[in-house]
């Protein structure tokens, strides 16, 4: 096994015991261990261990997140819900949230739970994946803290609220789309800092209106300060679209709030008048919808297989071997990394940090040999 690669149970137990090491409880911390391990098995290292130690670990070491969650009920009807997260775990924030939604979604056919002052959940897809696990159409969003302009804007006003949305096929894997309304999110920013990639031309936009190119470290930065933003999916302008990416962060913003009396905008900076850090009060919201209310599970899974199949089969671009579905190379990772996720080697000393910091010394990684 080369040394950048570790086994899925030695990091699950980890990670876990990590987050236990941090205050989190012991069921809580096996939640939040599969959210953010999901992602690495999907091949999204934006949101995998990359993230583990910095938006996780270090936002409950500065007090801003807090270990013990507490998931209050606010207000409940037979087919919705408002959640209070008290900025909790968010991910554990979002698997309750779902749960609740599948079990109201199989008693009356749909349910929905919106939820306030949450943390970072993880990535969106985790939770229409759950729904589609019992047979359910699943959606959910987020809001995050302000970092994409609006179209004809200039300044970061929204996150980069992710519209997700998984429908069960009879494949192999189910339809899933979970992507930001923004050509790239600041996970993606951070990875490429790490891995030495430059920033990709059109995603981000500077006070002057220009495209920010160069440095992926110097463009965060400038991201993190208010003097550049994401873009929205569409780019800079109206001529390829940005106004619909601009109009779908839109919908995921007021439904992260409006419901729930949430907070918004510029009030999810994570930080005071003063620049002192503080909780991002996240809001998120979760759809599930009983496909055996309407013609059936096995209807509903073999004509989503039906429809995505002819689309695959379609004639395909010069040059292109295949037309893949959503969620599909998401699945073929999957298969390609059943020996274990890889590690960067700035997330390598992150883990060894941990380890250390916490006394796990049960623990030895590969690369350490």
């Amino acid at each position: 096994m080369k040394k950048n690669i570790v086994d899925w149970k030695t990091i699950t137990d980890f990670v876990v015991d990590s987050f236990v090491g941090y205050g989190i409880p012991r069921e809580d911390a096996e939640i939040c261990a599969d959210v953010l391990l999901e992602s690495d098995k999907r091949g999204i290292e934006s949101h995998g261990v990359n993230r583990f130690k910095p938006i996780y670990l270090d936002r409950i070491r500065d007090g801003i997140q807090n270990p013990v969650t507490n998931f209050e009920i606010i207000k409940e009807t037979p087919t919705t819900a408002v959640i209070d997260g008290h900025d909790g775990m968010g991910q554990v924030i979002g698997y309750k949230a779902m749960e609740m939604a599948i079990a109201k979604a199989k008693e009356y056919g749909m349910g929905m739970v919106v939820v306030r002052n949450s943390c970072h959940y993880g990535i969106a897809g985790y939770y229409p994946g759950m729904a589609c696990r019992e047979g359910c159409i699943g959606i959910t969003g987020t809001n995050a803290r302000p970092s994409v302009a609006p179209t004809f804007g200039v300044e970061g006003m929204f996150g980069t609220n992710p519209l997700t949305v998984g429908i069960p096929t009879d494949e192999d894997f189910d339809f899933l789309i979970d992507c930001a309304s923004s050509i790239t999110q600041n996970g993606k920013v951070e990875y490429y800092e790490r891995i030495g990639e430059e920033v990709h031309p059109g995603t981000i936009i500077g006070q002057d209106g220009q495209p920010i190119e160069g440095d992926a470290g110097v463009a965060l930065k400038m991201i993190r300060n208010g003097t550049a933003a994401l873009t929205t999916l569409g780019g800079i302008g109206e001529a390829l679209g940005g106004y619909k990416g601009y109009g779908y962060a839109m919908v995921v913003e007021l439904l992260s709030a409006v419901l729930q009396d949430g907070a918004y905008g510029k009030d999810l900076d994570g930080k005071d008048a003063d620049g002192k850090k503080t909780p991002y009060h996240l809001g998120h919201f979760f759809i599930a919808i009983d496909t055996n209310y309407f013609l059936g599970e096995e209807l509903c899974r073999k004509k989503a297989g039906d429809i995505i199949r002819a689309v695959r089969n379609s004639q395909k671009a010069p040059g292109a071997e295949r037309i893949y579905s959503a969620g599909e190379k998401e699945h073929l990772v999957r298969l390609a990394r059943k020996d274990g996720v890889p590690i960067n080697e700035s997330v390598q000393k992150e883990l060894c940090q941990v380890r250390d910091e916490l006394s796990l010394s049960q623990y030895r990684f590969p690369w350490e040999d």
